[in-house]
């Protein structure tokens, strides 16, 4: 894993989250965590930059992304890239997808209302 790229993300309290970035075809061990599909462009100075697309959780990375419900949404965009963070319980998994949906209120997440 040691060549796999990283990307810092931030949520909403401030609170900054280290993901791995892996091109979409990619599949997974059964493991839980918060993912984010991504358009990675590179910038005319040569560095990368990532749109966030949309942000999610599962209980199990190997199986979630087989028909997800919003895979015409972020493909349509220009999805390129899915980075993930493996996080072992439920209530920190919606803590931190929570925390950065409402700091870049992705253009593929439904609205959150609290």
């Amino acid at each position: 894993m040691s060549n796999t790229a990283t990307l810092t993300l931030k949520g909403k309290s401030g609170n900054e989250f280290t993901f791995y970035v892996y091109e979409l075809e990619t599949t997974f061990k059964k493991v839980g965590g918060i993912y984010v599909f991504t358009k990675r462009t590179q910038n005319s100075d040569g560095t990368w930059s990532h749109t966030v697309l949309y942000i999610g959780k599962t209980e199990d990375f190997s199986t979630r992304f087989n028909n997800h419900h919003k895979e015409s949404c972020y493909k349509n965009k220009g999805a390129n890239r899915l980075c993930v963070r493996q996080v072992d319980t439920e209530s920190e998994r919606d803590r931190i997808e929570k925390d950065m949906i409402q700091f870049y209120n992705p253009s593929c997440n439904d609205q959150l209302t609290t």
